[in-house]
């Protein structure tokens, strides 16, 4: 019997990945920060066009993004979506409050941060984190970690 959506697919090896109970927990938190900060970080680019803002390039990663969430699964794009919408709020926010500079080094700081968590997590599961034999598993994480939530409320996606 083969498993008929690609989400599903995708899922299935990931979670064959991540069995353990602390890497999950590590991955439920540092997953979500991973994502924030790499949208901050493509937030601080500069826009090339002098009437565009800063965020220009973070929203069109975003919409990419979605659009191909959206395509796994519809309810799951919906989620990411709204995900997406208040990540940029705070990037928004954090931007106007502290600057653009301060937004950067907090990005940066998320980044390292969450990625020695990531390892550290795989450390203890004892397996290689999956992204290193698919790099489309860098996209997976996120909805994996939305898709636990579903689950949690027993939403079908």
């Amino acid at each position: 019997m083969s498993i008929a959506r690609p989400v599903d697919r995708y899922f299935a090896s990931y979670s064959g990945d991540h069995v353990n109970h602390t890497n999950q927990a590590i991955h439920v938190f540092a997953v979500p920060a991973i994502l924030w900060s790499v949208i901050a970080l493509l937030w601080c680019i500069p826009p090339l066009v002098p009437w565009f803002q800063h965020g220009i390039w973070a929203a069109f990663a975003m919409f990419g993004t979605w659009a191909y969430y959206n395509r796994l699964s519809r309810p799951l794009g919906i989620g990411m979506l709204i995900i997406f919408f208040v990540f940029g709020c705070i990037c928004r926010l954090l931007e106007d409050r502290l600057g653009i500079q301060m937004l950067l080094y907090i990005a940066i700081g998320v980044f390292v941060v969450a990625w020695i968590a990531q390892f550290i997590g795989h450390k203890i599961e004892g397996r290689r984190p999956s992204f290193l034999t698919d790099l489309t598993y860098l996209l997976i994480g996120p909805i994996w970690v939305l898709a636990k939530l579903f689950r949690q409320f027993g939403w079908r996606y």
